[in-house]
């Protein structure tokens, strides 16, 4: 292999293929590029980062693109560089390990600089600037001066990895000490959450401001309990409705085109980091449609129903599945394709529905954004039609007319890039959001579309009964993770919720056993993020907090129990139950970081209803309609055709009649058959509000 040869361009990554042409010798890790390393005793510079990543460009601009910087990195090191959202196992660990050599939280771009043969990190950072700025030293300085230290200290390097290698390995060691954990955690988890809530902007502490979907998740099922009982918490409920009022009439979301952008640099939600998330939006399309019917807000209906467009309009492939990410930036600067120039705008629009716009997005003030405007609601609807003497309906015609025509204008604009892989986990998330959407909704195409994408994962992803973890350009490959497993499973179960397809279910049991064969902790419960099989590293980690995707245990454990529920397969239920129990210090600890894992806890305390309909449409139709249409985080409603072949024994013997006929299970126990739809209307009525 050469060595100065840059080896990134037979990869599949786009971000690995934009540094294709650095003149960085960059290597993917693979073992070639870790041979080579040991071979020559040269240290390994890993750099980490993603294609929709601001600072992983000014980084690749500054340093990576620069001849002078490229010559110290050939020279004195092996340079392998990864796509985080492809190798979630190596950003973890190596993230990790930052923390404990800085003491400081990671980030992207992530640079680590590692032995070349135990591939322990020794020093690491994030962003370096090209000459020294902000506290920070000049990346060529640093290359130098590391190197210098790896030659002249390998004893004190060799005894700090040591302390590395032990540090990562007690992280997980003491999770699996269980506690009891009693229904007190999810009051204390709602508390926490109350007290870091920002009363005036909405949201979770200060900025920056990330969306939290799983808090707010929690918070809404907080609600839904508890209203069975005497005092419902409308405070939990207000709390999480809050914030995602406030962000869908912030900067963040995008006002024209739909969905939300990764966060906020600010307190209200104004001005965003411009990149778009797939793994963002899933989870904030299933909240809308929940808080939509949970709320009766149209606001929420509206905003699910632009994400849920967007989502097939840009985010879905020829093929069904979902691409990665929209960027940050387009023509090289940030933000320029979502913002707009008033006279830009003034001329599109007729003056009254121009003043109307101007008042409702901030027009009418300064500039909010280097000079331009991005679009954020400053004047809610209520105040503009007192202002405009005009009805609210008349208003909102106004300002979608202006909206549509500001989009027209708005797509002949250079467009941001696009990551075009697909991977499994991220997909799974959509799949649940845009599912969820069209259950909520009513709406068939969405329900299509997250069947066309769980299609197109089964067909290409699906291989040798093993999951593999990204796709693009007609290759799929890499082991899968934990996330793609869990996430898949929990889509697949608010698909079959929203329309029946006997091998979906099929398809999420073969998932869940994988993932009891190949990532279960079998002596202490719980999860590896890797499988058995994976690629030996410096540490095999385990997720159990949330991060900005819910954390892969909690999921596992919350969709393990009601696979379980569904089939009558207690492997599933104890799977779960391990699950817990392994968490439980960790959750009793820190509730409020654990919100997934709390909602797992939440089924296992008062089990699931499950309702089972059987028989034709159009009545089977109209039954499982009136069990959807309320908000019920807890029930899960199955409407299976009486002609659905491939049953399994657990619902096939629930059998259908010429009419429509329900099973209404809690946990394990049944009710009596119920033959009548009155029947059924009084069950919900009795049940929803506990559920």
């Amino acid at each position: 292999m050469p060595a100065h040869k840059n080896h990134l361009a037979e990869e599949t990554s786009p971000y690995l293929l934009q540094h294709a042409d650095n003149p960085v010798a960059w290597h993917p890790w693979n073992a070639a590029a870790l041979e080579l390393a040991r071979r020559e005793n040269k240290p390994i510079l890993l750099s980490i980062g993603y294609s929709a990543c601001h600072w992983c460009h000014v980084m690749a601009h500054e340093s990576f693109e620069d001849e002078a910087t490229a010559e110290i990195m050939n020279s004195l090191y092996v340079n392998i560089k990864i796509d985080r959202e492809e190798r979630p196992d190596l950003d973890k660990i190596y993230q990790t390990a930052q923390m404990l050599l800085t003491r400081r939280s990671g980030g992207w771009p992530l640079t680590m600089f590692l032995t070349p043969d135990s591939h322990v990190p020794f020093f690491g950072g994030t962003y370096f600037p090209n000459e020294q700025r902000h506290g920070l030293p000049a990346f060529k300085d640093l290359l130098v001066r590391v190197d210098q230290y790896y030659r002249e200290h390998r004893e004190e390097i060799d005894k700090q990895n040591a302390s590395v290698v032990d540090a990562l390995d007690r992280i997980y060691a003491s999770e699996g000490q269980p506690v009891a954990l009693s229904a007190e955690v999810l009051d204390t988890a709602r508390n926490q959450l109350e007290h870091s809530f920002d009363d005036k902007h909405g949201g979770f502490g200060s900025a920056p401001k990330f969306p939290h979907p799983s808090n707010l998740d929690r918070l809404m099922r907080h609600w839904a309990a508890s209203t069975a009982g005497e005092h419902q918490d409308q405070r939990a409920l207000h709390i999480a409705t809050y914030t995602l009022e406030k962000m869908t009439l912030g900067g963040v979301y995008d006002q024209l085109g739909g969905g939300f952008c990764r966060y906020s640099v600010d307190d209200y939600w104004m001005i965003p980091h411009f990149e778009k998330m797939l793994y963002d939006n899933g989870p904030l399309l299933a909240l809308c449609s929940e808080a939509a019917v949970a709320t009766g807000n149209p606001l929420f209906a509206r905003i699910s129903h632009e994400t849920a467009q967007w989502v097939m309009r840009e985010m879905q492939s020829p093929q069904g599945g979902y691409y990665s990410t929209l960027d940050a930036d387009s023509e090289g600067e940030e933000g320029k394709f979502y913002v707009w120039q008033r006279d830009e705008v003034k001329a599109l629009l007729d003056e009254k529905d121009y003043d109307i716009f101007a008042e409702h997005f901030g027009l009418d003030r300064p500039a909010n954004f280097e000079g331009h405007w991005n679009l954020h609601v400053y004047k809610e609807l209520d105040k503009l039609a007192t202002q405009f003497k005009m009805s609210i309906d008349e208003l909102c015609a106004s300002l979608n007319r202006s909206r549509k025509i500001l989009f027209a204008v708005r797509e002949q604009r250079i467009r941001p890039g696009r990551d075009e892989k697909i991977l499994t986990s991220w997909n799974g998330l959509m799949i649940k959001g845009i599912a969820a959407a069209g259950r909520h909704l009513d709406n068939p195409e969405y329900i299509q579309s997250a069947q066309r994408a769980l299609d197109f994962i089964r067909d290409t992803l699906w291989q040798d009964n093993r999951l593999l973890a990204t796709y693009k350009d007609g290759k799929a490959h890499l082991n899968a993770y934990i996330d793609d497993y869990a996430f898949l499973i929990d889509g697949i179960i608010e698909l079959l919720q929203a329309a029946w397809r006997s091998q979906d279910l099929q398809f999420a049991c073969q998932l869940a056993d994988v993932l009891l064969d190949r990532f279960e902790d079998n002596d202490n419960g719980g999860f590896y993020f890797t499988s058995n099989d994976h690629e030996q590293l410096i540490q095999r980690p385990r997720v159990i907090a949330d991060e900005a995707t819910p954390a892969g245990n909690g999921i596992a454990a919350t969709v393990l129990a009601r696979l379980g529920y569904i089939m009558g397969e207690t492997r599933y239920l104890d799977a779960a139950e391990r699950t817990l129990k392994y968490a439980s210090k960790a959750i009793s600890e820190s509730p409020m970081v654990h919100a997934t894992l709390l909602n797992a806890f939440e089924e296992q305390l008062t089990a699931p209803q499950t309702i089972i309909l059987r028989g034709n449409t159009p009545a089977l139709a109209e039954w499982h309609q009136a069990c959807t249409a309320p908000y019920a985080p807890r029930r899960i409603s199955l409407a299976i055709p009486a002609d659905a072949a491939d049953l399994p024994p657990a619902l096939a013997e629930k059998s259908a009649r010429d009419s429509v006929v329900a099973y209404v299970c809690n946990g394990m126990t049944c009710s009596p058959p119920v033959t009548t739809l009155a029947e059924l209307e009084n069950i919900l009525t009795e049940t929803t509000a506990s559920l």
